[in-house]
Formats: structure tokens, sequence, C-alpha cells
């Protein structure tokens, strides 16, 4: 028995007519303008180099190329993106700041706040020292005296606290009586004494160390006196001596001018005594604390 087969030609399949596929569009985003932006090649980025530049943004400068692409990576609005940058612009200005305002504060850079032996004064010292820090008084116009024997540690104290004011962007002036005195003379024999006086009162704190060391004569201690006097509720005085008021007719020569210049400095003021011993003194006594002592600077009178 033969099998029969059959042939069957191939299959047509119906072809249905499509459209072309239309390649996906990018829609503009705030990000993708940032990285165009922030192209080396993009024109732009010169233009704006020069406007900061032109307008003493050396921050704004260096860093907004990177600043705009981390933006689009980390997905920043554009408010984000000039916070960012205008943050590291104050940052950079508040420390330059720092530095102009230390480098004219004429300051003791060895006599700082974390290298002195505050456990050596009375806790009630200590304190209010700390309550002095933000500069508040500077504001009140309030004076800071301070009192105390040779090596107790007073020099220290007012150069330690002028650096933490001049850290939160105040004007201050360190200078010792007798310098500060002799200054004052010449300006005065030059006929330059106001305009002296007046570049001394654009300085939130005016720090005069030692008064009462060295012997001065009545036309030093005139001077002397014209300067608080015209300091008086303008602009804060810090001063340390070894003397108490008692003994302060010796400065001043008579008993009218002592009497109008302790009226003027004790009036808003914080008074201080350091009623402890000299620091040089124990470490001669005691070798022991030499080694200590390496770790906080001995403070000066």
């Amino acid at each position: 028995m033969s099998s029969q087969t059959t042939k069957t030609g191939p299959r047509k399949t119906r072809k249905t007519a499509t459209s072309p596929r239309r390649k996906p569009t990018s829609r503009a985003t705030p990000q993708t303008a940032l990285a165009a932006t922030s192209s080396k090649q993009d024109p732009a980025n010169s233009q704006l180099t020069e406007h900061f530049r032109e307008l003493r943004l050396p921050m704004f400068r260096e860093n907004f190329q990177t600043s705009a692409e981390r933006a689009v990576t980390e997905s920043l609005s554009h408010t984000g993106y000039l916070a960012e940058l205008t943050d590291l612009e104050c940052q950079a200005r508040r420390q330059s700041r720092v530095a102009r305002l230390m480098t004219r504060s004429q300051l003791t850079r060895s006599k700082t706040w974390d290298n002195f032996d505050w456990k050596r004064l009375p806790i009630q010292v200590t304190r209010q020292m700390e309550s002095l820090r933000d500069g508040a008084f500077l504001d009140r116009r309030e004076n800071l005296l301070i009192f105390g024997k040779p090596g107790s540690g007073k020099s220290h104290c007012l150069c330690a606290l002028g650096e933490q004011l001049v850290q939160r962007g105040r004007s201050v002036l360190l200078t010792t009586c007798s310098l500060l005195v002799q200054q004052l003379l010449i300006a005065k024999r030059d006929l330059r004494l106001p305009k002296l006086i007046k570049k001394m009162s654009s300085f939130d704190a005016l720090i005069i160390d030692d008064l009462g060391y060295v012997q001065q004569s009545r036309e030093e201690m005139e001077v002397l006196f014209t300067l608080l006097a015209e300091r008086y509720e303008r602009g804060s005085v810090l001063l340390t001596s070894n003397l108490p008021f008692s003994k302060w007719e010796q400065i001043f020569k008579d008993a009218m001018t002592t009497a109008a210049a302790i009226d003027r400095l004790v009036h808003h003021s914080v008074i201080l005594e350091l009623n402890v011993s000299s620091y040089r003194l124990e470490n001669a006594k005691n070798p022991r604390s030499k080694s200590r002592s390496n770790k906080a600077s001995p403070p000066s009178k």
C-alpha cells in the first residue's frame, strides 16, 4: 500500500504597517542646565570667572564649577547650589578678618586661652572670665580691671580674653602703659594727640598692661588721663595693675586726677582680683611643676 503525500506551499505571513520608532527626547532640567554650565568648554565659565574676580569673590571663582558638578550628582536645587558657594565665601572672609584683627591687635601669640592654667585662679574669677568670652560687655562699653601681684597671671588673662574676642570678630589693641604714654606724648608734641585718640577709639577693646609698674611724670599721666576720659562710655578699657586703688595717687600724682580716673574706670566695670602666688616663684621652688608648665605657658605679671 503506497502512501500519498500532499505538497503544501510555505505559509504567507501577513505584514502590518508599523510606524518607525522615535528616539526618546531629553527634557531640559535644572540639573542638566547646571551640568552644561559646569562644562569646562562652556564660554560662560570664563565670563563668570572674570565677573567673580571683578566682584572680589575668590571662593565663588575657585569653586563654582566643581560645586555645579556636585549639584548635578546630588540633585541640589539652584538655591542649594548658591547657598554652598555663599557659605564658602563667608567662611573665607571670616578667617581673613580674624587674621587681620590678630595681626593688628599686637597680642602675644603664645598667651592663649587654651594654654592658661585656669585651675590656679579662684573659681569665681574663672567663671567671670568665662562669661566675658562672648564679648557682650564690649557692646555695653564696660571696662575690665584686673589686680594682682607680679606673676599672678594678669597679663596672660587679658591676652587670653583678647584672643577669644578677636576670634569672634572684635577689634582689640594690646599695649603696655609705658609704651602707650610715650606714644601719647609724641602725638601731643606733634599736635596729633586728637588724631591718635580717634584712631584708638576704633578698637572695641583697648588693653593697657602694667599700669603702675613704672613711675610716670605728671605730664605723662595727664595724656593718659585724657585718653581714659575720651574713651569713657565710648569704648571698653581692659587693664592690669599691681597697685590697689588706694595707691593710685602714686600713678596720677594728685588726688583730684586720681579720683576722676578711678571714677571713669570703675563706672560700668568688672573688677577681678587674682589673689594667687607668683607662677614663676612656684616654678622656682618646685622643679616638678616645670614639666607641667610645658602644657601651659606661664602667665606674665
